[in-house]
């Protein structure tokens, strides 16, 4: 990012201190800051710092999985979430040959 010369820095200087809401902070209070990690309650601060999405009750596997590119454009086909629906109909199948294995 280039640096700002010195009247673009002079016009964001004079807006800052034109700005009642947003008021610079002294080098007292600069001084008298703490870390968050200080002073949220410990569940707050884990909760806001936690990086990547919620662990789910259930964990899937990973694989690679070779499809017909028909098949394969079929789900992307219908939008967002095709990943998801390709695990729901491999769900349904394989519950339909566990019963079929069962009774036969």
């Amino acid at each position: 990012m280039p640096l700002l010369d010195a009247a673009e820095e002079a016009v964001l200087q004079a807006s800052i201190a034109a700005d009642p809401d947003a008021p610079e902070l002294t080098d007292a209070e600069l001084a008298g800051l703490r870390p968050a990690r200080e002073v949220l309650p410990p569940a707050l601060y884990e909760a806001l710092t936690r990086r990547g999405r919620p662990a789910s009750p259930n964990k899937r596997v990973q694989v690679t999985l070779r499809i017909d590119p028909e098949a394969l454009a079929a789900f992307k086909a219908t939008g967002p979430g095709w990943q998801t629906r390709i695990n729901e109909a491999l769900v349904r199948d394989a519950a339909r040959l566990r019963r079929e294995a069962k009774e036969g």
